[in-house]
């Protein structure tokens, strides 16, 4: 399962929904998630360049992009950035690959 961390911005008018009809926005997240077969693990709303940060589980890129233009299309949120987070141990795993896989490897440049 990989993990996935997206954040985006509330549309003015989804902003203005949410003060005119408060809302516990996870509940239609984990919702979303659990519709593509992922997993909410954590919803915040945040302050600064983005409105919101969503952590998810998942087992697929593919599953998460589905769950993206959802949202997307929805006119609620835009701006949507994710990236795929690792575990140290998943990173440590992939160090121990790198470090097999890199033999004979030449940076540009390098010649024959």
């Amino acid at each position: 399962m990989g993990i996935f961390i997206t954040q985006g911005n509330y549309t003015e008018k989804a902003v203005k929904g949410m003060i005119d009809k408060p809302d516990d926005r996870a509940r239609a997240v984990s919702g979303l998630m659990e519709s593509v077969g992922a997993k909410l693990l954590h919803y915040y709303v945040t302050t600064g360049e983005y409105d919101f940060m969503v952590i998810s589980e998942g087992d697929s890129l593919k599953n998460m992009v589905a769950a993206l233009m959802i949202a997307g299309s929805t006119g609620g949120v835009t701006n949507l950035k994710t990236i795929q987070a690792l575990s140290s141990l998943d990173a440590k795993a992939a160090m121990e690959k790198a470090k097999t896989a890199r033999t004979g490897f030449r940076p540009a440049g390098a010649g024959d």
